[in-house]
């Protein structure tokens, strides 16, 4: 590892003068803050527009032959009044020139969306007198648009050799032939990711409007408490059942090198956030739950048949009418003579009857059994594991609050109990669940 920080601001983060001047003032504090990703301005207030969201706009109406010459002033005008608020010595009225133009011509829609990144990050670098990085020149794309690790690992090495400090843009690289592309949505996360383990930095920070992770969702449980310390392997539990505070594909480019990530809050940097470290790291909660995430809207197909144990490749027949219909499932508590489908619905479409009449013309079930309407909600930590009376309490907890358990089902990591309730009782089942471990 080496002695450096490798910090990422989200578009909260940098939406104004103030906020970049806050930016600033945390960079500075620390000197081994060396290496910083930005995301594009976001909302500066509730009915305000992110950057992001009207560079796709423009894209949209220039694809149409619609003029986009009021959508793009009003990007135009916030990049121009950071200028001169922050009295920024580039001329980005240049810049901008260029961008429209290329957007006139036909640019791409990455091209077009990865400008707000972009141009953030030449305001940026020169504020902070840090060198300007494109994050073209080092973030590589695969040709069938995955992130080429080596590829990067070795165009950071060349060109970040003799750089002390920069400002790389979050959200995009480039492909093998040198156009733009980005990752999904929120991406800058893995931007930030990727430098911090190709440069090997010994932390991560990532920082943006809240104070970390907390351990319920604040909009269920009133006072939620926050999570100081969480791994990589409770995150991916916890993010997946819907706590996003973190892109999730920005775990796996540093999980593997063992570098902690730290969700900080630039409106309040004193707080000490979320701390996300490696899977191994001794654990000193033993008793006790990390988080508690969830999400409406499943089905849960339940099939039964007496013997269903002793009958070779049943489930693989379950499994294979999922994938020919293009459906994927979420969890498959099973029994001896039962075994349940949890499927979110989006997944289904118009296929629901399709898949019900494969399963009773393949599998031949004594009974097929729909419930709709379900909600899941994960229970997770790793002081779970092998500690007596968990499984108690969160039951307990349910039961003291009047809520009928539809489906349980428990890892095989013993990190994480999931269970199933109708969606009208999902709010006062996690508010329950807290309470009893609260």
């Amino acid at each position: 590892m080496n002695n450096l920080i490798a910090a990422k601001f989200g578009g909260s983060s940098l939406a104004d003068s103030e906020q970049f001047r806050k930016v600033k003032s945390i960079i500075l504090e620390d000197k081994k803050r060396r290496y910083v990703v930005p995301s594009a301005p976001g909302k500066r207030f509730s009915k305000d527009y992110k950057i992001t969201d009207l560079l796709y706009l423009c894209h949209a109406h220039a694809q149409n032959n619609i003029s986009f010459d009021d959508v793009f002033k009003h990007i135009e005008d916030r990049y121009t009044g950071l200028a001169r608020e922050l009295k920024i010595r580039i001329d980005i009225k240049k810049y901008l020139d260029e961008i429209k133009k290329k957007i006139e011509d036909g640019a791409s829609a990455d091209y077009t969306a990865s400008r707000g990144e972009y141009l953030n990050g030449l305001i940026l670098a020169d504020y902070l007198n840090y060198e300007f990085v494109d994050a073209a020149e080092i973030i590589r794309f695969k040709n069938y648009g995955k992130i080429d690790f080596e590829a990067t690992q070795k165009a950071v090495d060349e060109r970040m050799a003799e750089v002390e400090r920069a400002v790389i843009p979050g959200f995009y690289g480039a492909m093998p032939d040198g156009t733009i592309k980005t990752f999904s949505r929120g991406g800058s996360d893995v931007t930030g990711a990727i430098v911090a383990r190709c440069l090997g930095a010994e932390l991560y920070e990532n920082w943006t409007d809240v104070s970390g992770f907390l351990m319920a969702d604040p909009n269920i449980v009133e006072d939620a408490k926050p999570i100081e310390v969480v791994t990589y392997k409770e995150l991916r539990e916890l993010s997946y059942m819907g706590a996003k505070v973190l892109h999730e594909e920005s775990i796996f480019p540093i999980r593997d090198a063992c570098i902690p990530i730290n969700i900080k809050n630039v409106n309040r940097p004193q707080d000490k956030g979320t701390l996300i470290v490696d899977d191994n790291k001794p654990i000193s909660y033993s008793g006790t739950i990390t988080g508690i995430a969830g999400k409406k809207g499943f089905t849960v197909i339940a099939v039964q048949k007496m013997l269903m144990n002793s009958e070779q490749g049943f489930c693989r027949k379950l499994l294979s009418i999922l994938e020919s219909n293009g459906v994927s499932f979420e969890n498959m508590p099973s029994g001896i003579d039962s075994v349940s489908l949890v499927i979110e619905d989006i997944q289904f479409g118009d296929k629901l009857d399709n898949i019900l009449e494969e399963i009773k013309r393949q599998c031949n079930p004594d009974s097929l059994e729909v419930y709709p309407n379900m909600a899941l909600i994960a229970t997770v930590g790793r002081g779970m594991d092998r500690t007596k009376g968990i499984s108690s309490k969160l039951f307990g907890g349910l039961a003291e609050g009047d809520v009928n358990i539809r489906m349980i089902n428990q890892g095989s990591s013993e990190i994480n109990i999931t269970v199933g309730v109708e969606n009208e009782d999902f709010e006062k089942a996690l508010r329950s669940i807290y309470k009893a471990f609260a």
